[in-house]
């Protein structure tokens, strides 16, 4: 098989998890008897330790010889973690086996895109097609478990994604390529000199402008993730549509990173960036005011730029400002920003915002993404030695 088939492998096994978990938890949890703000502090907690966790696992990940190594190992604990979901007693139990799985499950992806940017650079595929892969697996798993749940009780719902785990990890032993974490004739760094390097990248200003710009415009997406379904019911729109309208989202993401890649390389990734933040603005004020139905759709088409763009910016922008060395620390410090503390925090947020504020809180998250912009503008404006493509 070829690199991008094994990787393309890979990336399904870990969103059939994600595809599941993402909308589907909160139900489990409610099964379970939590209420509405135990399970918000639940689902934050991981996010909102992953600025620490992600960084000290990646620097973990670089001691071992192959980089597939430590994501059998992240895949086997996270499958543990969701399977003790079942048993966990109370909110104390479930709020531990949570963060437990979803730590280091968010932790492969940073980890599986170091190998597949590097690949795709040498063997020459895009990027896109993996990860595009990996959503389209997305998409799967959220129409299968909604179908599953018309017959099924909620604790399904962690039995996938344990399942999905333990696949991710069978995946990575067997098909994930056995890049080396370092060169061959290179001695292997040790602990103290992993966590230099770490130190290295958190005082260069650049890659920290381009880590927070990214966490900005992915964080505003937290009050569409969390309260758009109840907004549209609000509005009178049918669960089977709100579906349609989720999927629209997805579906354009797959197309932007399938079929796009030559105008990505063309625009560069600090444009793509600006144009990721200036569309998320653009969008979150529209959804303010409860635009109609017909209008939704191309709305939702927005998502290819709020945020795939801006995703396929911050690995390409962080991949050029960091040596090879440090590519696992800094894939996973800009995954712990965007998709994890700055989330996180928009995430506690939303739940105030939308008790006082309704669909107009969507405001507050276009004010969010206004700032990603201006850093974005900042980074174009601070990196002229880096705005072509590698």
């Amino acid at each position: 098989m070829s690199s991008l088939s094994r990787l393309s492998v890979f990336y399904v096994s870990i969103y059939l998890g994600t595809g599941v978990s993402l909308p589907y938890i909160a139900t489990f949890l409610r099964d379970r008897g939590m209420s509405g703000a135990a399970i918000g502090l639940i689902l934050a907690i991981p996010m909102l330790l992953r600025p620490f966790t992600g960084p000290a696992l990646a620097v973990w990940a670089d001691g071992f010889t192959l980089r597939r190594t430590p994501m059998v190992l992240l895949g086997l604990g996270a499958a543990l973690g969701f399977a003790a979901l079942l048993v966990a007693p109370g909110a104390l139990g479930l709020a531990l086996a949570w963060m437990v799985g979803a730590t280091l499950l968010a932790t492969l992806s940073p980890l599986v895109d170091v190998i597949t940017l590097r690949r795709a650079r040498v063997e020459g595929f895009n990027y896109g097609l993996p990860r595009g892969n990996g959503s389209a697996a997305f998409i799967v798993a959220n129409l299968a478990m909604g179908a599953i749940l018309t017959v099924a009780a909620p604790k399904i719902i962690p039995i996938w994604i344990a399942l999905a785990a333990g696949l991710a990890a069978l995946s990575a032993a067997v098909f994930v390529p056995p890049e080396r974490v370092h060169a061959e004739d290179a001695v292997k760094p040790v602990g103290a000199e992993r966590w230099k390097g770490l130190g290295s990248l958190l005082r260069d200003r650049t890659f920290l402008l381009a880590v927070v710009t990214a966490g900005l415009i992915q964080g505003a997406h937290a009050f569409y993730y969390g309260f758009s379904a109840i907004i549209w019911r609000e509005q009178g729109i049918s669960n089977f549509i709100i579906g349609v309208l989720w999927g629209v989202g997805v579906a354009v993401e797959v197309g932007f990173m399938w079929f796009l890649e030559p105008w990505r390389r063309k625009v560069g990734p600090e444009k793509l960036m600006i144009l990721g933040g200036a569309a998320a603005v653009l969008r979150w004020i529209a959804y303010a005011f409860t635009p109609p139905l017909w209008l939704l759709f191309p709305l939702q088409a927005l998502h290819a730029l709020t945020f795939a763009a801006s995703f396929m910016a911050s690995l390409r922008l962080i991949e050029k400002l960091t040596p090879p060395s440090s590519a696992s620390a800094a894939q996973a410090i800009n995954s712990a920003l965007s998709m994890g503390f700055a989330l996180g925090v928009a995430t506690l947020a939303s739940g105030r915002l939308f008790d006082a504020f309704g669909p107009h809180g969507y405001f507050a998250m276009a004010g969010v993404a206004a700032l990603g912009l201006a850093g974005a503008v900042l980074l174009f404006q601070s990196t002229p030695a880096h705005r072509s493509e590698a």
